[in-house]
């Protein structure tokens, strides 16, 4: 089977720097009594094994959001061990992921391997028989689903969705500008726009790159929000600001800002899931 490789990534987002509130130090600011946040530092995370039939062999899962037992949208991370080679297998709900540490190879039992670095993005259609490999001391992805439950089952109940995989490498990610950046500032933040519909309500998904030093906000009054650290050190800025390292998570519901802050000498990617659009703006 060939897979797609996406060249060309297009993003617009109209009067996404416009607008926005000014934040508080101190916390997130919000004007609506109905609206949370949820801050998730990677040393929080629990660790589960992912496929308990698999034993010590199971790579091991770390929830940020829902529930993968549940029927909610969740996201949860996985990391395999130097060598993993899972055998062929199937899941009943379609998946994305974004490598964070590591090399991950995902594609059909017979492929050759292609590995896939850090900042890689992938997905997984229901029902698709294949395998995952991991190769490197350290090996996580963030994984996440629309609806769970998400389950591992045999090749025997493979079917096809009509959906069809893509792996997409680094460098064949397409940043562009933020609106309202001048075109010329190579040193701004920038944005790669990965899946789904910009129209207010629907789902979507984003890289945001943020350059050394950057301070500024996120806005969203998405109903939902998430934004996982897939490269550098974010600090997220409260009364106790916490440093956010890469597998980490900050989310909201609601009208919410979010201030942030990343490293001095080492740019930020974030993986952004939300419905409909947000803001982004430095101070």
């Amino acid at each position: 089977m060939e897979k797609t490789l996406v060249l060309t990534l297009i993003f617009l987002l109209s009067t996404a720097c416009t607008g926005l509130q000014t934040a508080l130090n101190s916390a997130p600011s919000s004007s609506s009594t109905n609206s949370s946040y949820e801050v998730v530092p990677i040393s929080d995370v629990k660790w589960e094994q992912l496929n308990p039939a698999r034993g010590d062999k199971s790579p091991q899962a770390g929830t940020l959001w829902g529930d993968r037992r549940g029927l909610v949208p969740t996201g949860f991370l996985a990391k395999f061990v130097d060598g993993f080679s899972s055998p062929p297998h199937i899941h009943n709900a379609t998946y994305r992921a974004v490598v964070i540490k590591g090399l991950i190879h995902n594609d059909d039992p017979d492929a050759a391997r292609m590995w896939m670095p850090a900042g890689s993005f992938w997905t997984q259609p229901k029902g698709e028989a294949h395998i995952t490999a991991a190769k490197g001391s350290v090996n996580m992805a963030l994984v996440e689903i629309d609806r769970g439950p998400y389950l591992v089952l045999p090749t025997n109940k493979a079917f096809d969705s009509g959906e069809r995989p893509i792996n997409v490498d680094p460098s064949n990610i397409v940043w562009v500008g933020l609106p309202g950046v001048p075109a010329t500032d190579d040193n701004g933040p920038k944005l790669a726009y990965l899946w789904g519909s910009l129209q207010e309500g629907q789902s979507n998904g984003t890289f945001i790159k943020l350059p050394p030093g950057f301070t500024g906000k996120i806005s969203s009054n998405a109903s939902s929000f998430r934004a996982v650290v897939i490269k550098g050190q974010l600090q997220y800025l409260r009364a106790d600001s916490t440093t956010l390292k890469p597998g980490s998570y900050f989310g909201s519901q609601g009208e919410l800002t979010h201030r942030i802050s990343s490293q001095i000498d080492q740019e930020t990617i974030l993986y952004i899931r939300t419905e409909g659009e947000y803001k982004l703006l430095g101070d």
